[in-house]
Protein backbone atom coordinates (compact mmCIF):
# COMPACT_ATOMS: atom_id res chain seq x y z
CA UNK A 1 0.00 0.00 0.00
CA UNK A 2 1.09 3.26 -0.91
CA UNK A 3 1.85 6.48 1.33
CA UNK A 4 -1.23 7.65 -0.53
CA UNK A 5 -3.46 4.92 0.18
CA UNK A 6 -2.69 4.62 3.62
CA UNK A 7 -3.64 8.41 4.66
CA UNK A 8 -6.76 7.92 5.95
CA UNK A 9 -9.43 11.09 5.97
CA UNK A 10 -12.41 11.30 8.41
CA UNK A 11 -16.11 13.03 7.17
CA UNK A 12 -19.02 13.56 8.43
CA UNK A 13 -22.56 13.52 6.91
CA UNK A 14 -25.55 14.57 8.15
CA UNK A 15 -29.10 13.54 6.74
CA UNK A 16 -29.57 11.37 3.83
CA UNK A 17 -32.50 13.46 2.15
CA UNK A 18 -35.34 12.95 4.92
CA UNK A 19 -37.38 15.58 7.37
CA UNK A 20 -34.43 15.34 10.02
CA UNK A 21 -31.00 18.01 10.35
CA UNK A 22 -29.80 19.49 7.35
CA UNK A 23 -26.82 18.10 5.67
CA UNK A 24 -23.35 19.00 7.72
CA UNK A 25 -21.64 19.06 4.59
CA UNK A 26 -22.30 21.10 1.16
CA UNK A 27 -20.79 21.32 -2.26
CA UNK A 28 -20.59 24.60 -4.04
CA UNK A 29 -23.29 25.05 -6.80
CA UNK A 30 -21.78 24.44 -10.06
CA UNK A 31 -23.31 26.55 -13.48
CA UNK A 32 -25.58 23.19 -13.91
CA UNK A 33 -27.17 23.73 -11.11
CA UNK A 34 -28.81 27.20 -11.76
CA UNK A 35 -31.37 27.34 -14.93
CA UNK A 36 -31.72 30.22 -17.27
CA UNK A 37 -35.13 31.89 -16.53
CA UNK A 38 -37.46 32.10 -19.29
CA UNK A 39 -38.37 35.12 -20.79
CA UNK A 40 -42.19 35.72 -20.82
CA UNK A 41 -41.86 36.99 -24.33
CA UNK A 42 -40.56 33.16 -25.64
CA UNK A 43 -42.91 30.68 -26.77
CA UNK A 44 -43.56 28.00 -24.65
CA UNK A 45 -41.53 24.71 -25.28
CA UNK A 46 -42.60 21.84 -26.97
CA UNK A 47 -44.43 19.73 -25.31
CA UNK A 48 -42.25 16.13 -24.37
CA UNK A 49 -43.65 13.13 -25.75
CA UNK A 50 -43.84 9.76 -23.83
CA UNK A 51 -40.86 7.35 -24.34
CA UNK A 52 -39.77 3.71 -23.00
CA UNK A 53 -36.89 5.36 -21.24
CA UNK A 54 -37.50 6.08 -17.88
CA UNK A 55 -37.15 9.99 -16.83
CA UNK A 56 -33.43 10.78 -16.20
CA UNK A 57 -32.94 10.76 -12.07
CA UNK A 58 -31.83 14.29 -10.80
CA UNK A 59 -28.01 13.67 -9.10
CA UNK A 60 -26.42 15.63 -6.87
CA UNK A 61 -22.45 15.59 -4.99
CA UNK A 62 -23.04 16.38 -1.78
CA UNK A 63 -19.57 15.67 -0.81
CA UNK A 64 -16.56 13.95 -2.98
CA UNK A 65 -13.24 13.31 -2.47
CA UNK A 66 -13.35 11.34 -5.49
CA UNK A 67 -11.85 11.78 -9.24
CA UNK A 68 -14.61 13.00 -11.30
CA UNK A 69 -14.47 9.77 -13.62
CA UNK A 70 -15.09 7.61 -10.57
CA UNK A 71 -17.81 9.50 -9.52
CA UNK A 72 -19.60 9.50 -12.97
CA UNK A 73 -18.95 5.41 -12.44
CA UNK A 74 -20.82 5.28 -8.98
CA UNK A 75 -23.95 7.56 -10.09
CA UNK A 76 -23.96 4.91 -13.23
CA UNK A 77 -23.71 2.00 -11.21
CA UNK A 78 -26.02 3.47 -8.79
CA UNK A 79 -28.97 4.38 -11.52
CA UNK A 80 -28.59 0.95 -12.70
CA UNK A 81 -29.30 -0.36 -9.44
CA UNK A 82 -31.97 1.68 -8.49
CA UNK A 83 -34.06 0.62 -12.09
CA UNK A 84 -33.16 -3.13 -11.23
CA UNK A 85 -33.55 -3.80 -7.38
CA UNK A 86 -36.78 -2.16 -5.23
CA UNK A 87 -34.91 -2.52 -1.43
CA UNK A 88 -32.02 -0.02 -0.71
CA UNK A 89 -30.30 -2.74 1.28
CA UNK A 90 -29.89 -4.43 -1.91
CA UNK A 91 -29.12 -1.58 -3.86
CA UNK A 92 -26.11 -0.95 -1.75
CA UNK A 93 -25.06 -4.35 -2.08
CA UNK A 94 -24.82 -4.54 -5.51
CA UNK A 95 -22.83 -0.53 -5.69
CA UNK A 96 -20.23 -2.26 -2.68
CA UNK A 97 -20.02 -5.53 -4.80
CA UNK A 98 -19.21 -3.86 -8.28
CA UNK A 99 -16.46 -1.42 -6.69
CA UNK A 100 -15.08 -3.96 -4.87
CA UNK A 101 -14.98 -6.09 -8.49
CA UNK A 102 -13.41 -3.00 -10.48
CA UNK A 103 -11.36 -1.25 -7.69
CA UNK A 104 -10.11 -3.60 -5.31
CA UNK A 105 -11.48 -4.56 -1.73
CA UNK A 106 -12.67 -3.07 0.65
CA UNK A 107 -15.84 -0.39 0.02
CA UNK A 108 -18.75 0.45 2.31
CA UNK A 109 -22.22 1.62 0.89
CA UNK A 110 -24.99 3.21 2.76
CA UNK A 111 -28.48 4.23 0.80
CA UNK A 112 -31.57 5.34 2.41
CA UNK A 113 -33.56 9.27 2.72
CA UNK A 114 -32.06 9.57 6.31
CA UNK A 115 -28.92 8.68 7.82
CA UNK A 116 -26.27 10.19 9.54
CA UNK A 117 -22.61 9.11 9.38
CA UNK A 118 -18.70 9.27 10.53
CA UNK A 119 -16.85 7.74 8.68
CA UNK A 120 -12.98 7.04 7.81
CA UNK A 121 -12.04 6.38 3.82
CA UNK A 122 -8.81 6.41 1.78
CA UNK A 123 -7.58 9.46 -0.20
CA UNK A 124 -9.79 9.94 -3.33
CA UNK A 125 -12.51 6.48 -2.21
CA UNK A 126 -15.29 8.67 -1.04
CA UNK A 127 -18.37 10.11 -2.62
CA UNK A 128 -21.92 11.15 -0.91
CA UNK A 129 -24.80 11.83 -3.95
CA UNK A 130 -28.37 12.18 -3.95
CA UNK A 131 -30.39 10.42 -6.71
CA UNK A 132 -33.52 11.83 -6.53
CA UNK A 133 -34.96 11.66 -2.94
CA UNK A 134 -32.49 8.87 -2.52
CA UNK A 135 -29.06 9.45 -0.51
CA UNK A 136 -25.87 6.96 -1.15
CA UNK A 137 -22.83 6.76 0.59
CA UNK A 138 -20.06 5.11 -0.93
CA UNK A 139 -16.26 4.74 0.40
CA UNK A 140 -12.99 2.65 0.57
CA UNK A 141 -11.70 1.50 3.82
CA UNK A 142 -10.01 -0.99 4.82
Amino acid sequence: MSSDEARRNSVVVGGGGGGGAPPLLTARPNSEDRKPMLSSLSPPPPPQTPSAAPAPKKVIIKSADMLPDMQKEAVDIAVAAFERLNVEKDVAEHIKKEFDKRHGPTWHCIVGRNFGSYVTHETNHFVYFYLDQKAVLLFKSG
